[in-house]
């Protein structure tokens, strides 16, 4: 119930904690222009990469705003997935609410960004940290 409650904005907090090696691992690729063009994704594009792109939106100037709208756009990939079912049951097996996990609300990447400039102070100092 702690981590349903706590739901996307935890785990995205978790990932930019725990998962920093990996982070810097995928920036230090991105700026590497000897592997232009690049491209990275996931199965929804919302989490590990919704965090990541937000990342390097945020270097880029993009506003915070238009990061949260483009988050969005992920909220119903899994809907749209003739065969989600798989990923519906991984998270039942644990006690997870598909519900909570398998959408991406507007709020959740607010309060990922609000969080980091909470704990680091900015994109560039969390950069720093990792």
């Amino acid at each position: 119930d702690e981590i349903n409650g706590a739901g996307l904005p935890m785990v995205n907090d978790m990932l930019l904690r725990y998962g920093a090696p990996g982070i810097r691992h995928v920036l230090e690729l991105v700026c590497d222009t000897n592997r232009h063009p690049i491209a990275f994704y996931c199965t929804a594009g919302k989490d590990r990469t919704g965090v990541i792109s937000a990342l390097i939106l945020k270097l880029c100037g993009v506003s915070t705003e238009a990061i949260v709208q483009d988050y969005t756009l992920s909220a119903n990939v899994y809907a749209e997935m003739n065969d989600h079912k798989a990923m519906v049951g991984a998270l039942s097996q644990r006690n997870l609410d598909p519900k909570t996990f398998l959408g991406a609300p507007a709020y959740v990447m607010q309060d990922t960004l609000d969080a980091m400039e909470a704990e680091y102070g900015s994109v560039e100092a969390y950069l720093e940290w990792i």
